[in-house]
C-alpha cells in the first residue's frame, strides 16, 4: 500500500537542488519515488505510510537543506 504526499518546497536555487533532494528522498526507507521540480518549488513524494511518516519525510528534506510545508 502507498500514499502520495505533495509537498511546497522553499529554498530551491536550482535544478541540482531538486535532484539532491529526489536522491536523499529515495535512499530512504519506505520512499518508493520522488519528484521534486525546480520550476514549481514542489515535489511529490510516493511512500509506504508503514515504514516512513510524512514528519520524516519533511526531516529529511529539511537536513537537505531545505524547507518543506504543505
Amino acid at each position: 500500500m502507498s500514499e502520495t504526499i505533495q509537498l511546497k518546497i522553499s529554498g530551491l536555487h536550482c535544478t541540482s537542488c531538486a535532484m539532491n533532494i529526489d536522491g536523499d528522498l529515495e535512499d530512504a526507507e519506505g520512499v518508493f519515488s520522488a519528484q521534486t521540480s525546480y520550476a514549481k518549488s514542489q515535489t511529490l513524494v510516493e511512500y509506504d505510510p508503514q515504514k516512513i511518516s510524512q514528519e520524516k519525510i519533511r526531516e529529511i528534506i529539511k537536513k537537505a537543506g531545505y524547507e518543506a510545508e504543505n
